[in-house]
């Protein structure tokens, strides 16, 4: 039996494959991994130009109230996330995450003020749940319309003006910043945002022209594809969490060093303090810190140290004291990097500690994240 077929595809899938890509399992989907470059080629394509990144195997939702009003969708989402949503200017998007009752984090996910509802995009692999959590919550006051859209990542220095050949307005958007535009002829939603560490843009597209707006971004020389090789160093380097590695239901917000995802009004004093999923725990580790943290992680010499190698406090690994949850190679970085969970005493940037990696314990020094320096447009 082919096991592909079981694999959901994206608008793009045809396009991946007449581009030489090499398909692999991801979240559910058949996904292009890397094309025939190479993901180091990819990835310093897109620190050094531009790149094209499918990412339509994300979850696209608009929240709306059945009242109609923008404050209504707003609150009823902030019951399930420990952020300012009816403080989001429209046209405007913001980080959140869903935490469950004992402060866990179920999913990370980017919220966007539109007119009158919100524009939530969640990831691939939690699409379903949290759209199931969404309905359950707070389906009573808002509808919750999942929509069948791709989404494309233009990533890297160039971006701006690979999009504005497309759409002179871009150019004054800000990182965060929110438009509907005509790409091409076609109906799109533009973000300054994106997970690479670079400035760039994530666009949603109507899935029936999808291939046509992606190819026109890929016929502009600065422009190359780039698979989920080159996202996953990328976003490593830029020091951003990937879900299901670096966050989930053990972790909170606080020990993943996300207090900058939480503004004034949710936390303990603000206008609407708590009143979300796990907020005793949350606030209190706002209020008085959690007993470990999220670093990043520079091991010494060239060989990269992967995901779930055991950290110790000493050379003979006698004491365990966490774990990575990402690593790999930098290319931008010129070697390897990673991150992972450490008790506050050994959190400190300088601190030198120890991954086991095939039975050997080699020095890693904890660093503070991101490792290259973002590009976003302030």
């Amino acid at each position: 039996m082919d096991d592909t077929a079981a694999l959901k595809k994206t608008p793009l899938h045809a396009l991946h494959l007449s581009l030489g890509a090499r398909m692999v399992p991801f979240a559910g989907y058949d996904m292009p991994v890397q094309y025939p470059a190479g993901v180091m080629k990819e990835h310093l394509q897109t620190r050094q130009a531009a790149g094209v990144f499918d990412v339509s195997h994300m979850g696209q939702v608009i929240v709306k109230a059945k009242t109609g009003k923008y404050e209504d969708a707003a609150l009823a989402l902030e019951s399930l996330v420990p952020v300012d949503i009816l403080g989001l200017a429209e046209g405007r998007q913001r980080y959140g995450f869903f935490t469950d009752d004992n402060g866990g984090i179920l999913d990370d996910l980017m919220i966007t003020h539109l007119d009158d509802h919100l524009f939530v995009v969640v990831n691939a692999a939690c699409k379903d749940e949290d759209v199931a959590h969404m309905r359950k919550h707070i389906g009573d006051i808002c509808d919750i319309t999942v929509l069948d859209r791709a989404l494309v990542a233009l990533q890297g220095p160039r971006a701006v003006d690979v999009l504005a050949e497309l759409w002179a307005d871009v150019a004054a958007m800000k990182f965060m910043d929110v438009r509907h535009c005509r790409l091409h002829d076609v109906s799109c939603l533009v973000s300054r945002s994106g997970y690479s560490g670079e400035d760039g843009f994530e666009i949603s597209i109507p899935a029936d022209k999808a291939e046509d707006v992606t190819k026109r971004l890929l016929e502009h020389p600065d422009v190359e594809a780039i698979g989920l090789g080159a996202r996953d160093s990328l976003r490593l380097e830029a020091g951003l969490c990937l879900y299901g590695n670096d966050i989930d239901t053990t972790t909170t917000p606080v020990e993943a060093a996300l207090e900058w995802g939480m503004q004034k009004a949710r936390k303990t004093g603000g206008a609407r303090a708590g009143g979300f999923p796990g907020a005793t725990r949350i606030l209190s580790e706002l209020d008085n810190g959690a007993t470990r943290r999220r670093v990043g992680l520079k091991p010494e010499g060239k060989a990269p140290v992967r995901g779930h190698a055991k950290l110790y406090a000493d050379a003979e690994g006698k004491t365990e004291i966490g774990e990575v949850t990402s690593g790999g190679f930098g290319p931008s970085v010129e070697g390897p990097v990673a991150m992972g969970y450490v008790p506050i005493s050994h959190a400190a940037a300088g601190t030198e500690i120890y991954a086991e990696v095939r039975g050997k314990y080699l020095p890693i020094t904890v660093s503070a994240v991101p490792f290259i320096t973002p590009t976003y447009k302030r």
